[in-house]
């Protein structure tokens, strides 16, 4: 799997929407073990410091917990895998927004446009 980082956020941030994406699919799944910190590092091509940080901000929201010399794990609470799905839904409605508005097209347009991708 090819790591691509955009110039237009922080490459900490993208490894861990990478990841939270990675969880939200079912690619790793609650409570399986993730990849380590040197694991990650050397895959993405970045300083594991870079990994510690993505892996901070994911345990900050809960969707990964640290069980000390064991590693790192996917939460086994569901709650908070359905609530990080959802609140990544709804950034990417977000973004979908202000991207057709910059376009000047109206809101019915849009969720016709919508309607007809998903046909």
């Amino acid at each position: 799997m090819a790591w691509n980082f955009s110039s237009g956020k922080p490459v900490y941030l993208q490894i861990s929407e990478r990841i939270t994406k990675s969880i939200l699919s079912g690619e790793y799944s609650a409570g399986q073990q993730l990849p380590t910190v040197r694991q990650l590092a050397l895959e993405a091509a970045v300083n594991p410091n870079t990994v510690q940080h993505a892996f901070a901000e994911l345990e900050d929201v809960g969707i990964i917990v640290s069980k000390g010399t064991a590693g790192r794990f996917v939460t086994d609470d569901e709650q908070i895998i359905e609530r990080c799905r959802l609140e990544m839904a709804e950034q990417m409605v977000k973004d979908f927004v202000e991207n057709v508005k910059q376009l000047s097209i109206d809101t019915d347009e849009a969720i016709r446009m919508i309607r007809e991708v998903s046909l």
